[in-house]
């Protein structure tokens, strides 16, 4: 996309806004959690994550190149003035996924369970092919998704 310039009377040369998505954007998903320790134990000492910022309800992990944010459910803060809300756990349903692409699913998830982390299943590759997965729970049922392509 070219960029567009539009001279002013006085020959300022104004910028344009930036476009979205911008090429620079980085997409890190929060997830509502009911107890911050139990989380930050699986997502740090299990799942390998570098935490940054950790506060009293929230923390934020570096995982891989990725970051994932950590917030207890509660009243929102003005700005938002949308409630987060945990999942209820259990049973055969989750509220969302993280997907972790990593360059050989079958070794990291070998070395995730020597951690403790228990995934639902082997890591397999799905019927229409392309990829090895394998999948995990969180402390609050986040589905966790470790994927390589084949």
């Amino acid at each position: 996309m070219l960029a567009r310039h539009h001279v002013r009377q006085n020959g300022a040369v104004p910028t344009d806004p930036p476009s979205f998505p911008d090429p620079r954007a980085q997409v890190a998903p929060l997830l509502a959690v009911a107890d911050l320790r139990r989380s930050l134990g699986f997502w740090v000492t299990r799942m390998g994550g570098e935490l940054l910022v950790e506060w009293d309800t929230y923390a934020r992990l570096r995982v891989g190149e990725g970051q994932i944010h950590l917030a207890v459910g509660g009243a929102p803060p003005p700005d938002r003035a949308v409630r987060l809300v945990p999942p209820a756990g259990g049973g055969a349903q989750a509220p969302g996924e993280v997907v972790i692409q990593v360059t050989d699913c079958r070794a990291v998830v070998a070395r995730l369970q020597e951690r403790g982390v228990v995934f639902l299943g082997p890591a397999a590759e799905p019927s229409w092919g392309g990829e090895v997965r394998a999948f995990a729970l969180d402390p609050d049922h986040h589905l966790v998704e470790i994927t390589s392509t084949t």
